[in-house]
């Protein structure tokens, strides 16, 4: 026997063949196109709650990490450069800013509030290094007059951490090569910056702690914490159930109209 000889459906070939499996095909009919669907989207939506849930696990990694290199003692600036890993590593440093050479981080607010992130070089004596110290953000409401900060002139103890970001920054267009002081730039690189003075400098930018010459110091972490990748997480599994669902639903509710219809047709006949 070909298939083409059985009439109806996959169910009545499977029932001809197999009558177990033909009987259950008989009461599962969702129809050939929400099949399509549901192969096509289902595992879709599992893919995108495990994504979300690895996401999740790196990102409480990532602030564990974070937790146990700010409860550390600060090390010596001197150690800076010799460190393999100094992600979020605190520092301590002795030395002066250069006000001439100001770097204005755009695009960062505070509470609703449009501002900046002041970034300066620093000088650091104990090492002979520049470092890219991050001082806070501070408020910058009024576009037409530049913002409003200072820059002690004396010699500071200071304590600061390392900053890595986790990806490169997006950036609309990159932002215009030797521009006036101060600086207002998208995005922090201090591998370009130096170069263009001319200085020898650590190639990741530093975030200061409370002290004389900080401003508002609130960054945070991570820009989304694992709970909401769990919750998305989950969001995504329910959507992925309630398909799931509503395609079991829509074939056995189909093959009881189709075989209702049949026992209806097969009766009249008689």
């Amino acid at each position: 026997m070909k298939l083409h000889d059985v009439g109806g459906g996959i169910g009545d070939v499977l029932q001809y063949s197999y009558p177990q499996l033909g009987h259950a095909m008989k009461r599962f009919q969702p129809g050939r196109a929400p099949t399509v669907v549901v192969f096509l989207l289902l595992p879709m939506l599992i893919f995108l709650g495990l994504w979300q849930l690895d996401r999740g696990e790196e990102k409480r990694v990532l602030l564990a990490h974070y937790a146990e290199r700010r409860a550390a003692e600060p090390m010596p600036g001197t150690h800076l450069e010799q460190t393999v890993d100094p992600a979020y590593r605190r520092v301590q440093l002795r030395g002066q800013f250069d006000a001439e050479h100001t770097l204005l981080l755009d695009n960062s607010t505070r509470g609703g509030r449009a501002g900046v992130e002041l970034i300066q070089p620093f000088h650091d004596q104990a090492s002979g290094l520049w470092l890219l110290v991050n001082r806070g953000w501070l408020p910058w409401p009024e576009r037409r007059t530049p913002p409003v900060f200072t820059t002690p002139s004396q010699v500071l103890n200071l304590n600061a951490w390392v900053y890595v970001p986790s990806g490169a920054t997006f950036q609309l267009a990159p932002d215009p090569v030797g521009a006036a002081w101060p600086r207002l730039v998208t995005a922090v690189d201090p591998a370009t910056l130096w170069p263009e003075l001319g200085r020898q400098g650590f190639a990741d930018e530093l975030r200061l702690e409370p002290g004389v010459a900080a401003y508002q110091l609130d960054w945070p972490v991570v820009a989304m914490g694992p709970e909401k990748h769990l919750g998305y997480a989950v969001q995504w599994f329910a959507m992925a159930a309630a398909l799931f669902g509503l395609y079991l639903y829509l074939g056995l509710h189909n093959a009881k109209e189709k075989n209702h219809g049949s026992g209806h047709e097969s009766t009249q006949h008689v």
